[in-house]
């Protein structure tokens, strides 16, 4: 499967969220619910999968996430999980055919960096052409190696200064 143009998964993305955004809303009124990843980025190139920050409470964080697990969301294997940040799939009726991750966030965590790393390449064209390029050269490459990539490139415009919140 070839990485997508924005042209060709952000408009279907964006209802997506639009939609799941509305809904987590009404499950979760003390959250704040970003949409992050590629399909944030005017023209990332993506897999067409769908990313949202979920960002609650610290004291709530252990309570949510059994509450969206309730709901039918599951905790993604083999990805960090601390008592900050846990990854949680989307259930079928809200995915709607296609891959919605969560990033369930502690407020005033490190793991805001999903916004701050959006909202870089959101001011930088550039960024996204750069960050484009490392998906395009490490996709053929195997899961591992492109997501190791990846890493590498948001890490170094995450130690950029002047990038905070």
């Amino acid at each position: 499967m070839p990485l997508l143009a924005a042209a060709d998964y952000q408009p279907a993305m964006q209802a997506l969220f639009d939609r799941s955004a509305a809904a987590l809303q009404t499950l979760l009124p003390m959250a704040r619910v970003e949409h992050v990843g590629a399909s944030s980025i005017p023209g990332a190139c993506s897999k067409g999968d769908l990313d949202i920050c979920v960002i609650v409470p610290p004291e709530m964080h252990a309570q949510v996430v059994d509450l969206l697990c309730g709901a039918g969301f599951e905790i993604k294997q083999d990805t960090l999980r601390t008592p900050a940040l846990c990854m949680l799939l989307a259930p079928p009726d809200w995915a709607q055919g296609h891959d919605l991750a969560l990033q369930l966030v502690a407020q005033g965590s490190p793991f805001e960096d999903f916004l701050r790393f959006r909202d870089a390449l959101r001011r930088e064209p550039a960024l996204v052409a750069a960050y484009d390029a490392v998906k395009r050269a490490h996709w053929e490459q195997g899961e591992d190696a492109y997501r190791a990539a990846k890493a590498r490139f948001i890490e170094s415009v995450l130690a950029r200064p002047g990038d905070c919140l």
